[in-house]
């Protein structure tokens, strides 16, 4: 078993978190979801009105909209500015980094091998700093991380540096001390420990309910013209999955259910992502540009 590194690296900046509460398909996921997706592909920045215009394409009102992207700026993912002569937003600071992140998630899901190594993250915060363990614990189960015991938890050791990377924006990084090891062996199967660590039901439920709203014969709505009809369907996909490769940690077949539904979910988003990511590109182009 190899110890990582417990003192806070030199070079360490707080990092902008991804925002673990922004519920799918609420008009402030839709906000993170349209600014990760096109911000950057547009040079990282655009104008209010523009903004509201695309979440107007997929059912968001001017007025709530408005509202999504205050909230959206006060948790550090844009900063108000000059965009083309009118007001508008660019990317904050550190937010590329989190929305890289984001995307090797989203975009590469990673299944984890049967022999694959693990990473066991081991913390102790004081009563003192209460919010911040409660913070931690959020943002690990946010992560995928399996929950172990009282201030242990574990996930695939290729999401080792996530971790670090959550306990150095919340200031925790000397309260914990990361393990990467062989697979564990509790006193029982790792399949029925897998069970107990990680709310298998609901990763279930969650990669289902994507196939219900996105899979053959799903509800996905008549598109409206080849540009704004791909682009409301793709966000809408984009939206309901990007959480699950979060909170999913692609647990090996070993450890799952036989009907498991996640290979097919993948499948799916794959598809959907050949046919729908370029044609809504080309649209918040247009938009932008116009």
């Amino acid at each position: 078993m190899t110890a990582a590194r417990t003192a806070t690296r030199p070079d360490a900046r707080p990092a902008v978190l991804d925002d673990v509460d922004a519920r799918p398909g609420s008009t402030t996921s839709l906000v993170r979801t349209v600014v990760g997706a096109y911000l950057r592909q547009v040079g990282g920045s655009i104008a209010a009105a523009d903004l509201v215009a695309l979440l107007g394409e997929v059912g968001v009102g001017g007025s709530s909209a408005r509202s999504a992207v205050s909230r959206v700026k006060s948790r550090g993912l844009l900063d108000a500015g000059v965009v083309g002569g009118r007001p508008g937003y660019r990317l904050a600071a550190g937010a590329a980094r989190m929305l890289e992140r984001g995307d090797r998630r989203i975009f590469t899901y990673r299944p984890q091998g049967e022999d694959d190594p693990w990473c066991l993250v081991s913390y102790t915060v004081p009563e003192a700093r209460r919010d911040a363990r409660h913070q931690l614990r959020r943002h690990l189960a946010g992560l995928g991380c399996g929950h172990v015991a009282t201030g242990l938890w574990i996930c695939p050791a290729h999401l080792a540096g996530e971790v670090e990377e959550v306990l150095d924006g919340l200031g925790l990084r000397d309260a914990a001390t990361l393990f990467v090891t062989s697979t564990p062996r509790p006193a029982g199967t790792f399949a029925d420990a897998a069970a107990r660590w990680w709310d298998l039901d609901r990763l279930a439920a969650l990669h289902r309910g994507f196939l219900a709203r996105h899979g053959d014969g799903g509800g996905d709505a008549a598109p409206r013209g080849p540009g704004s009809g791909a682009f409301a369907r793709w966000t809408r996909a984009l939206d309901d999955w990007r959480v699950i490769p979060a909170v999913d940690p692609g647990l090996p077949a070993s450890a799952l259910p036989h009907d498991w539904p996640g290979p097919v979910s993948v499948a799916t988003f794959d598809r959907l992502r050949a046919a729908l990511e370029e044609p809504a590109t080309a649209y918040v182009r247009s938009v932008v540009g116009r």
